[in-house]
């Protein structure tokens, strides 16, 4: 799903990603401050998309689902609070793909095969 090795999908995807997800993920996928721990709010902070974050620890179809439906529909969490939108309604799927695709050609190689293996345990266990 997610491509790496498209360069006109990687700059689209490197666009959007710094006019729509930067300023709460960072500029350099660098999330923010205190991420793992929940505010005053009970939310908890953009989380960082670059390997010390947990991004790459989600198969590509959960992480398309998050970013298009929001993370509480996405896990089934109604009550779920959080701060990152649903994107379904503002950004095709293309332009999703595109930015997750982004994302992932910024981790070092070792990420990305790791990322890999994830996806294909992933299609392994899902239901045919």
């Amino acid at each position: 799903m997610l491509r790496t090795d498209d360069a006109a999908m990687l700059k689209q995807g490197a666009l959007i990603y710094q006019a729509r997800c930067a300023s709460c993920h960072g500029v350099h996928l660098e999330g923010q401050a205190n991420w793992r721990e929940r505010g005053a709010d009970g939310r908890l902070p953009a989380p960082p998309h670059d390997a010390s974050g947990h991004t790459w620890h989600h198969p590509d179809d959960v992480l398309i689902r998050i970013t298009t439906e929001g993370v509480a529909k996405a896990v089934g969490m109604p009550d779920y609070a959080t701060n990152m939108p649903a994107f379904g309604d503002s950004l095709s799927d293309a332009d999703i793909v595109a930015v997750l695709s982004w994302i992932k050609s910024q981790w070092a190689p070792e990420t990305r095969r790791h990322h890999d293996d994830i996806n294909r345990q992933a299609q392994q266990q899902s239901p045919r």
